[in-house]
């Protein structure tokens, strides 16, 4: 099922996910139509925060972005990235790595929204996936990107909070229409709950 994702300016994006403790058929229904949603918004990321979720768990899948290639290493073996996607990473704990690159980014919850954001260029990942198994992988490019902004999500941190204050000066005009405009939208929401 194709789930609605908030976008900024609702309270959901800025909530800590809780710990979750047992991997249940809704958690991994949940991962199910997270996947769904994410490929229907041709997206490569999709954090529990984003569907209104305060989850410990976000799905990625980078197959489809040809032009911004990723690696990942179990046990020290570089392995084929499409043979661990889609990938629901839950209660993630991360080991960042390597030197820092600038690369582009986008996120759904910000359409048409898009800056530069500095991060470390690898990372080492330790979760459980949607069949309660513990996972473990060393990554980089693309896929480490999208894992970093991911798990920011969990924890209530936003990409605008990465941007440069310049950028985040030229994008502010956009960014508190898109905030007034999800308000209004939560606002009109629970007027008609209430009606």
């Amino acid at each position: 099922m194709i789930l609605s994702i908030v976008k900024y300016g609702h309270p959901a994006l800025r909530k800590p996910g809780a710990r979750i403790e047992t991997v249940t058929p809704e958690i991994r229904q949940l991962a199910a139509d997270m996947i769904e949603t994410m490929h229907a918004a041709q997206g490569v990321g999709l954090a529990a925060q984003q569907v209104g979720q305060a989850l410990q768990m976000c799905v990625i899948d980078v197959r489809e972005a040809k032009d911004r290639p990723s690696w990942v290493e179990k046990d020290g073996v570089r392995i084929d990235v499409a043979s661990i996607m889609p990938l629901v990473l839950i209660n993630p704990r991360l080991e960042l790595e390597g030197d820092r690159e600038t690369g582009p980014e986008g996120c759904l919850s910000f359409p048409e929204v898009f800056a530069d954001i500095t991060r470390p260029a690898v990372v080492s990942v330790q979760a459980t996936n949607e069949h309660g198994k513990p996972i473990a992988f060393r990554c980089g490019g693309l896929l480490s990107r999208a894992i970093q902004h991911e798990y920011d999500h969990l924890r209530g941190v936003l990409f605008i909070d990465r941007m440069s204050g310049e950028t985040k000066h030229q994008l502010r005009s956009t960014l508190d229409e898109l905030q007034a405009s999800t308000q209004a939208e939560l606002k009109g929401a629970k007027v008609k709950v209430m009606a």
